[in-house]
């Protein structure tokens, strides 16, 4: 699909890209690489030169990225960050948007983007889908994420040739907002799979086995996934650099899923847990560091000698 935009040059729409972080930049060389015309904005102009070297546009505002836009993409850390960037001084908002959509890549609660929709509509006529991503920074480097959007069938159809050239998968859950409830659902899953991969892993290393052998003895097993080859090597290895995500990130997600879990009476006490586990992780080794340093909340205290 997106080979056809590509071959009819008037189908194919400019591209903006906001918040060049650990996902934002990979996603967009993969939108460079795939030959679309691509502006990016980010509040630290140092993640912009190497994309403006590979060929990207530099906006000088958010305002100007819509401007210069049809579709703009947005990645940024959470909802207090969305905000300012569409409603700050310069903002998105500040544009003219009729016609216009804008795809919000970042996790917020699916409350908050229906706010943001209505407001960002109402201020300048954009659209609206949010479109959280799951898969890490490799998958966004390899363009193998998984995409779950809210939002009108017809923008998702509109904007997922250039997705799928960021994505693996690009699927629409419903209305605005639906993609965020997703994107908690994956969240409860990953954030619990972390903790009790970490759980398993401290277990083989306690109990003298080759801990780093576990993803080989357990493949095609009832234990077997992703999460248990991709964590468990990183977790033995101590390899956090670059981190698969945060662990402020995680901890704002499962926060989040406590949040919907009240308001919907819905039990959660595995993810409440995880939620408490990356909570001791934040003070124990820092809001910034790799989430799979979960880990090491567990290590023995060294005696001094």
């Amino acid at each position: 699909m997106a080979d056809d935009s590509k071959a009819n040059p008037q189908r194919v729409e400019k591209l903006g890209y906001l918040g060049q972080g650990l996902m934002g930049t990979p996603m967009t060389r993969r939108l460079l690489k795939a030959g679309y015309s691509v502006a990016v904005w980010n509040r630290s102009e140092g993640k912009v030169a190497p994309l403006v070297e590979a060929g990207a546009k530099r906006a000088v505002t958010p305002r100007d990225l819509l401007a210069s836009s049809d579709i703009v993409f947005i990645c940024v850390t959470d909802a207090a960050a969305v905000e300012e960037v569409i409603f700050g001084p310069e903002g998105l908002a500040a544009a003219p948007g009729a016609g216009k959509l804008v795809v919000d890549f970042s996790s917020i609660h699916p409350d908050a983007a229906r706010d943001l929709a209505r407001r960002l509509k109402d201020a300048n006529g954009a659209g609206w889908i949010d479109a959280p991503v799951s898969g890490g920074t490799k998958g966004a480097e390899e363009g193998t994420l998984a995409i779950m959007a809210g939002g009108e069938a017809g923008d998702i159809e509109r904007v997922r040739p250039y997705v799928l050239a960021m994505a693996r998968r690009f699927t629409h859950m419903g209305p605005i907002g639906a993609g965020q409830t997703t994107k908690l659902c994956n969240q409860v899953i990953v954030g619990c799979a972390m903790a009790v991969l970490a759980e398993a892993t401290r277990l083989a290393v306690n109990a003298g086995i080759d801990a780093d052998r576990l993803p080989e003895a357990l493949a095609g097993g009832f234990a077997d996934s992703i999460p248990l080859q991709l964590f468990v090597p990183r977790m033995v290895k101590g390899i956090h650099t670059p981190p698969l995500g945060h662990i402020a990130t995680m901890l704002k997600d499962l926060d989040t899923v406590a949040d919907v879990a009240q308001a919907t009476s819905t039990p959660v006490p595995m993810a409440a847990l995880a939620g408490q586990l990356f909570r001791l992780a934040k003070a124990a080794r820092g809001a910034d560091a790799d989430a799979l340093e979960i880990y090491k909340l567990s290590a023995a205290e060294r005696k001094a000698l």
